[in-house]
């Protein structure tokens, strides 16, 4: 996961942990289909395993990402690619791109409306846009577990912490044509997600839940971590391995 926000990253916790979610996305990259001489921009490209691969395929592609410590994490795993600190609600590009691609980012982005219009300006007069990102109901378990413990230990409105966009394929398709997008393909599709360490689901929320675990005492956390996966294990703990409750939205849509 990468992120357009201020949420702090770990980067290199990101990859030794959470390499999964550029697994996920090199499927997304078909769609894409990059070809030869593209000019590409990868929007959210946290460390860059998947800018490397659209490179790898003849394009030329820009890796951005809100947070620093991704960038260079990037910049240091791929030396020959080029990339950059920036806003995914105000990009400094003005239809330089013959395609944008997002994996795994848009749920971090508020408000949508912004994101989309700065992918607009961004894309050339027949640019493509080929995106996945959190859906309608995704992580709900984890979200409402989260909700609920914070509720018990006294937080007065913790759902007021949830960090995430997760709109259903109405929304966000409405909000595409709005900007004049035509959507050619979306999809909102279960993913269920395996986590693949012991402590899969605590590992978990400390890089993608910080919000939620902030409103804890730090002498707290490891407790309160411990009643959030007992208070899951039944819904989400498989076969001996944690299984996050991903769902996902995949969206192509053409600028005319």
């Amino acid at each position: 996961m990468k992120t357009m926000t201020t949420h702090q990253w770990n980067a290199g916790l990101y990859d030794r942990k959470h390499s999964f979610v550029a697994e996920y996305g090199a499927a997304l990259l078909d769609l894409l289909d990059p070809q030869p001489g593209d000019q590409i921009l990868d929007l959210g490209c946290g460390t860059g395993p998947l800018t490397q691969q659209i490179s790898d395929r003849g394009a030329e592609v820009l890796g951005i990402d809100s947070a620093a410590s991704m960038i260079a994490q990037a910049q240091q795993n791929y030396p020959n690619l080029r990339f950059e600190v920036a806003d995914a609600t105000n990009l400094p590009f003005i239809e330089e791109f013959d395609a944008i691609f997002s994996n795994a980012v848009l749920h971090w982005v508020k408000p949508p409306e912004a994101a989309i219009a700065s992918m607009w300006q961004a894309l050339k007069p027949g640019g493509r846009l080929v995106v996945e990102f959190g859906g309608k109901g995704n992580v709900q378990a984890i979200a409402s577990a989260l909700e609920q413990g914070l509720k018990e230990s006294g937080h007065p409105n913790p759902e007021a912490l949830n960090p995430w966009y997760f709109p259903s394929i109405g929304e966000y398709t409405a909000l595409l044509e709005k900007q004049g997008f035509e959507v050619c393909f979306a999809a909102l599709f279960d993913r269920p997600t395996p986590l693949t360490d012991a402590d899969g689901i605590q590992n978990w929320i400390k890089m993608f839940a910080q919000s939620f675990l902030q409103a804890v005492p730090t002498e707290q956390q490891a407790t309160f971590l411990a009643r959030i996966a007992e208070r899951i294990r039944p819904q989400l703990y498989q076969n001996g391995i944690w299984v996050a409750d991903y769902r996902r939205i995949r969206a192509i849509a053409l600028k005319p």
